[in-house]
């Protein structure tokens, strides 16, 4: 029986991952690094690595890639201000499944990103806890932040189930022995869930699968 539900948060909760995308090419370009919507997939989604190596491949400085890298906070910082995020349903669905589990977010998100994001969704309050970068060595695909949750919310492996849109998500919370219902979205659809426990178009289906 599911007594608690885990998170991820963009592209499941919010329609963020494309202003990654776009903040993270903006950065690159800026050294004259091309980064495909391919590549992002690949490297971000599937492999959970950061594509800088590209720029130092073209002979970019660490000190220079840690700008880079600043650089793409602060265009991603502006984006979250700017564009609609909230993806369709989140809200309601949220407010129903609150009131049945324990729920929590896991997220490779920084907490200053998270804090802009949630402030603008007012989603917080639906859940107990929030796991986000920073609170674990490993990031997905590792299974440890999947494993933090099980710690934080007081119940087994059997009784958690994990939400996410990404491979690297759902190998971390196989990994961590938790079943996990994928929402594929447009950067994740030709990925390959073999082993989710189930795979849904909406998030509105969720409530119908629980």
């Amino acid at each position: 029986m599911i007594k608690a539900i885990f998170w991820d948060n963009d592209g499941v909760l919010v329609d963020t991952e494309r202003l990654y995308y776009i903040a993270t090419q903006r950065a690159l370009a800026g050294v004259g690094v091309v980064l495909t919507k391919e590549q992002y997939i690949e490297l971000l989604l599937v492999q959970g690595r950061p594509p800088w190596y590209l720029a130092g491949e073209k002979g970019i400085t660490p000190d220079e890639i840690e700008k880079l890298r600043d650089k793409r906070n602060d265009l991603y910082s502006a984006l979250l201000e700017q564009e609609d995020i909230i993806i369709d349903g989140a809200g309601e669905v949220l407010e129903e499944l609150g009131k049945r589990y324990l729920m929590g977010i896991v997220t490779s998100s920084r907490p200053d990103h998270f804090g802009i994001i949630h402030r603008r969704t007012g989603f917080l309050k639906y859940f107990q806890f929030a796991i986000t970068l920073g609170d674990y060595s490993h990031s997905k695909p590792h299974p440890e932040p999947y494993l933090k949750a099980i710690e934080r919310s007081g119940f087994s492996a059997e009784e958690c189930l994990v939400i996410e849109d990404s491979e690297r998500g759902l190998t971390a919370a196989r990994e961590a022995g938790i079943r996990c219902i994928v929402i594929p979205n447009e950067f994740t659809r030709s990925s390959n869930f073999d082993g989710a426990y189930k795979v849904i178009k909406e998030l509105e289906e969720l409530s119908a699968e629980l």
